[in-house]
Formats: structure tokens, C-alpha cells, sequence
């Protein structure tokens, strides 16, 4: 065993983490494509990042059905919680509808709620993903109490996203067909409206609208090493190749507002985030049309791929997702949702997240996992309420949706998630492995340039870890993590570096 310079990470207001690990502060990220083999993202001392974490939804504009709240606050103990995972990323959900409340007019408030949990996350050494979410246009389209429904259709519950100023439904029907959120007729008339950037109320098109609140945003955090990116916007409704030449219109015009406001404000470029469709992960649609672009873009469909049908995630969803990055000048892959049912991880279930987990570290997928801490006021609980069961959440967290109270962690699910984490690699990385039964985790890099080795353990499972082999590093040593972890940390001397490391 080693044990080298070991430095406690206390709990508190998370910036004494910083303070005695300076190897978490966090720097500014850069995508570094590859048509051959895949892309990187790259901090600024030529190290991959894998960025690994979870989708929080405490900001979120929800349409309310329900006596309970629609999400949970957001807190310094879960960031400490979430660091103690092994994560360094969250994808912090925003919704169009709360920052932009009258066309131009941005709620400031709101945003600086947002970069109060931005910072609470960078405290933890945790980067966070900004985004721009929805789930079946918005809250306002939930069917009226009056609705009066086609035969062998029903009143449509309201979601998330666009604000009522922007929602140009023309009065369609407010009804869904087999329960799909997406084929509302009010739900597919503001989408087309949106793709055609029709005029809202004040002249202006609502998607140009849209990429203006994009830029907004990205000027307040045009400095903030700790904000990885923006995600442009969750899962899009695109069925038809008039919609799908929207949508690069919207990556097109997102990206140079976004630009932009980083040039006004003396900031640096973030990563974009670009989704394909909502019809993705279901049936197997392909990437988005291409859009003007740089280098500094990430691809991130949502590889779901068996995670609703109880069915086996595959490795050709992998290999999908980083075919149609390679048609984007072979841009990085981050899977912006994934997950299945949490008892999936119980005694009683099955392989589900330990192998999706090993697959990202075969083709060195970033990803967050969907989700952090789900309410039982959620819209996604509501068909169950109504037809007449108690729903069951997804999460890290037991919640009982008899009353909404949370009950402690999913412990089988943290376990099967709580692993080895290689946070930055000098040079890229070349392999990953780890044995989830032993404990024993392995990786190696090429092209490095020197630089620091950051590799969380999860000491907690699996014990205090020995190094058995390594190459191309010195200064092998430990610091205390969250948890009872460990970070371990060295220096590399050669371009070419592995290391292997068992309990």
C-alpha cells in the first residue's frame, strides 16, 4: 500500500475542498475532435476529462397536477454526496419558460439561483452542463378542463420548457394518441411554429428568440471554468426533414449567439452540446443535418437503448453514437441521459448500469444519468396517480409517493454506481478497465505532455487501494476524498503511461 500527503476533505461550504485539493479546481474545457478514433474533451493542461455524473432537475419549471412539489431542492450536502459518487459533472436542468419571462426580458433572479448551485457544484470539483430543457413543448399545453378528446385519444398533461409568450398552438387540440406527450396536436403546432421561427407576439421569431436566451446566458458565464457547456436543448421534437433543417438552423444560430456574448464579455469558448431528436434512443433516428459549427461541439444523443423496456443495453448503441459523431468531424460523445429502473440494480435484477457504465469506458463516453432526486409531484408520476397506482421514481433516493417523503438511498443502485473514476489523463486515453467484483482498475494514456494523473477510488467499497504496475508516472500518491475515498494522483514522465491498482 501507499499512502502519501493525505489531505481530508471536510463538509461545510465545499470551497475548503479547493483549498486542500487544488488538484479539483476546475479548468476550462475545449473539444478536440477525432474522425478516426473519437473525440476528446481537453482542460487546458492537454489532459482528457472524462465528464461523469447526473441529471438535476431542481430548477425546472414543471407543470404543477399534484399536492406534492415537483422536484426537491437542490443542496450543499448533495453536491458533497454527489462528489462522493466519484462524480465530476451535473447537468443542471433550466427551463426557457423561467428565464426569458416576456420576450427579451430575462428573470435575473432566476439565474442567479443558477449560478448559486453552479457554484456550489464547482466547490465539490463538480463541472456543470447548463440545460436548456423540455419535455413536450411546455407547461401551458396540459388539456383544459374542458377538453373534449377524439375517440381513442386523451387530455394531454402539461410538461416543461417554453414559455406561454412563445407557444403558438392556433387553439389545436390539447390530446394524445396512445399516451405519447409528442403527438398532441397543440404540442406539434407550436414545435412546427418554433422550426418555422414564426413571430411571437412582439415580431421576432421564437426560435430567434430562443438563441438570443441562449447568448443571455452564456454571457453571465462566459468566465466560469466551472460550467463545462450548454446543452442547446433537450431531446427535440423533429419528425420530418423540414423540422430536421430547423434544427440545425437552431444549432447554427445558438452557437453564434452563444460565441458572441463569450467575445462581448472577455470569456472563452464552452462546449456546445447537440442532441438528435427525441425519436433517438426509441427508433434508432439518426444524427441532426449538419450546421455551421467550430471544433468546440459535443455530440449527445441519449443512449436509453433497453434502459424502458427491461431490455439489454448493447454495444452497438455505443458504436451508433460515435459513428454519427464522426459525421460532426468526429466530435466527443457525452450521453446526456441514461438509466432504466433502479430495482434493476437489486439482488433480483440485472447488469443493466454496470454494463452501460463499461461501455462508456470502452469507447470513452462522457455521460449523466437521469436522475439525481425525482419527485413524486413530478408530471412523469401523474398517469400512474390517475390511473389509480402509486408510482415509483426514478433516482438515487427512495421516495414514497404516498407522501412524498424521501427514505434514504438506493443503496444496490449507489453501489453498482459508485466506482472508479479516471477524472483527467494526460495526453488521451487510450484503455479503462475495471473489475466491479474485485475492485481492480486499470487504465493507460498516449500523447502526453507531461501533466497530473487524477483517478477518484472508491476506498469505500472496495478498501484501501495497492499499485501493482505502473509506467510512464511518478509521484504516485493519495489524497482523501469525499466518502472515505481516495483520490489518487501522479505525474507523468513519458508520453505513453499506465497504471494498475487492486484493493
Amino acid at each position: 500500500m501507499f499512502l502519501v500527503s493525505v489531505l481530508f476533505i471536510g463538509c461545510g461550504d465545499g470551497s475548503d475542498n479547493l483549498q486542500t485539493n487544488p488538484q479539483l479546481l476546475l479548468l476550462p474545457l475545449h473539444a478536440e475532435p477525432d474522425i478516426l478514433t473519437g473525440g476528446a474533451i481537453v482542460d487546458e493542461q492537454n489532459r482528457e476529462v472524462l465528464l461523469r455524473g447526473v441529471n438535476v432537475n431542481a430548477h425546472v419549471d414543471y407543470w404543477v397536477s399534484s399536492e406534492y412539489p415537483t422536484t426537491f431542492p437542490f443542496t450543499e450536502s448533495d453536491a458533497e454526496l454527489i462528489a462522493s459518487f466519484g462524480w465530476n459533472t451535473v447537468r443542471l436542468l433550466l427551463s426557457w419558460s423561467l428565464v426569458e419571462t416576456s420576450p427579451g426580458v430575462y428573470d435575473e433572479t432566476y439565474l442567479d439561483k443558477i449560478e448559486a448551485t453552479v457554484e456550489i457544484l464547482s466547490n465539490n470539483g463538480i463541472y456543470s452542463i447548463i440545460d436548456l430543457h423540455q419535455d413536450a413543448w411546455g407547461a401551458t399545453l396540459a388539456a383544459r378542463d374542458d377538453e373534449m378528446c377524439p375517440e381513442n385519444t386523451q387530455p394531454a398533461l402539461g410538461w416543461d420548457g417554453a414559455p406561454a409568450w412563445a407557444t403558438l398552438d392556433e387553439g389545436q387540440p390539447r390530446c394524445t394518441s396512445a399516451g405519447i406527450r409528442e403527438t398532441s396536436p397543440a404540442v406539434r403546432t407550436a414545435w412546427i411554429a418554433f422550426w418555422q421561427d414564426s413571430p411571437g407576439q412582439d415580431g421576432v421569431g421564437i426560435r430567434t428568440r430562443y438563441a438570443q436566451m441562449l447568448g443571455h446566458i452564456a454571457e453571465r458565464f462566459s468566465s466560469f471554468a466551472a460550467v463545462a457547456g450548454y446543452d442547446v436543448i433537450n431531446e427535440p421534437n423533429v419528425f420530418t426533414p423540414e423540422e430536421q433543417s430547423g434544427l440545425a438552423a437552431l444549432y447554427t444560430d445558438s452557437l453564434r449567439e452563444i460565441r458572441a456574448a463569450e467575445e462581448r464579455a472577455n470569456g472563452f469558448p464552452h462546449l456546445m452540446f447537440f442532441e438528435p431528436s427525441v425519436l433517438w434512443s426509441r427508433s434508432g433516428q439518426g444524427p441532426p443535418d449538419d450546421f455551421v459549427r467550430d471544433f468546440n461541439v459535443v455530440y449527445s444523443p441519449h443512449i436509453y437503448t433497453g434502459g424502458f423496456d427491461g431490455g439489454e443495453i448493447s454495444r452497438e448503441a455505443f458504436q451508433v453514437a460515435r459513428d454519427e459523431a464522426a459525421l460532426f468531424d468526429g466530435a466527443p460523445v457525452l450521453s446526456g441521459e441514461w438509466g432504466s429502473d433502479p430495482e434493476r440494480a437489486s439482488a433480483d435484477g440485472d447488469s443493466y448500469f454496470i454494463d452501460h457504465l463499461r461501455y462508456q469506458d470502452d469507447f470513452h463516453f462522457g455521460s449523466t444519468l437521469w436522475t439525481w432526486r425525482e419527485s413524486c409531484g413530478d408530471p412523469h408520476k401523474t398517469a400512474d396517480y390517475r390511473a389509480g397506482r402509486i408510482p415509483e421514481v426514478w433516482g438515487e433516493f427512495e421516495v414514497d409517493c404516498t407522501d412524498n417523503s424521501v427514505n434514504g438511498l438506493r443503496h444496490d443502485l449507489v453501489r453498482q454506481l459508485t466506482r472508479p473514476a479516471l477524472r483527467a489523463a494526460p495526453g488521451r486515453i487510450d484503455s479503462i478497465e475495471y473489475n466491479p467484483e474485485s475492485g481492480s482498475f486499470s487504465a493507460s494514456g498516449i500523447g502526453a505532455t507531461g501533466g497530473q494523473l487524477l483517478i477518484f477510488y472508491p476506498a469505500s467499497k472496495h478498501g484501501q487501494p495497492e499499485v501493482n504496475n505502473s509506467n510512464g508516472l511518478t509521484e504516485i500518491r493519495e489524497q482523501a476524498g469525499p466518502g472515505s475515498n481516495l483520490y489518487l494522483i501522479a505525474e507523468a514522465i513519458d508520453s505513453t503511461w499506465s497504471l494498475e491498482i487492486s484493493p
